[in-house]
């Protein structure tokens, strides 16, 4: 019989950048608990507003619509929530705390705020408390690895450089896969006042060169990816 981690140790898994009703049925059935659609035109695995709405439409009850914006005007990130009940925004752009507050109805609307980490020793050159203070409005902060462009790139930052504590709920994302997500929960987990997981890139089918397609999600991929979660909470009980 399958063990359930406690509450206290429950991550919680955000499966980014779907396209397909297959993938999102996957996604579900493995245990996700939110799916994230980017609503970012210059993505590689952008939707429009309408099939978000499509693909959400398959969500049961308690997995949540996540939308993913990059710099939209608040009108466009209203128009788009308003279209898809119960959806979180996720802001991964230039978002100021303003920005964000204009566009949630004053933070009414549940947001995630993105975060840049610098990749390699540069961790520690970006202020994590002083950005997780000024968002404060946000659900949680969402830790992704600064590359050209928005998005992480599928890079994964140094875990172990972030701050020791930070007083908020904090998203690890940014190259994780089945083989690393253990270490990332281990390693960030202690640091905030809780932790939930966000793959893209880790769970999309591969090319003959071992690349992913992007947008085109791989279930086997996705249950493993959900296994070393679920692995890494039964080894903190």
């Amino acid at each position: 019989m399958t063990q359930i981690a406690p509450t206290h140790t429950r991550t919680r898994i955000k499966i980014c950048g779907l396209t397909r009703e297959e993938d999102v049925d996957a996604a579900v059935a493995a245990g996700a608990d939110a799916i994230g659609f980017v609503l970012y035109a210059k993505s590689p695995r952008a939707v429009t507003v309408q099939r978000a709405a499509e693909l959400a439409r398959r969500l049961p009850a308690f997995v949540t619509p996540v939308l993913l914006f990059v710099n939209a005007s608040a009108t466009e990130v209203i128009a788009a929530c308003a279209m898809i009940p119960g959806a979180t925004a996720q802001f991964h752009g230039d978002e100021s705390p303003q920005d964000c507050l204009d566009a949630t109805d004053n933070g009414a609307r549940s947001y995630l705020r993105a975060a840049r980490i610098p990749l390699g020793n540069d961790a520690p050159a970006f202020d994590l408390v002083k950005y997780a203070y000024d968002y404060s409005n946000a659900q949680a902060i969402l830790l992704d690895a600064h590359v050209d462009g928005y998005g992480g790139g599928g890079k994964t930052f140094n875990w172990s450089l972030l701050p020791p504590s930070v007083n908020a709920h904090l998203v690890l994302s940014g190259g994780l896969t089945s083989a690393n997500v253990g270490d990332g929960i281990t390693s960030v987990r202690p640091r905030c006042k809780t932790l939930a997981v966000d793959v893209s890139s880790g769970v999309e089918s591969l090319d003959a060169q071992g690349k992913p397609h992007r947008g085109i999600k791989d279930p086997d991929r996705i249950r493993q990816f959900v296994a070393a979660v679920r692995a890494a909470d039964l080894q903190a009980r």
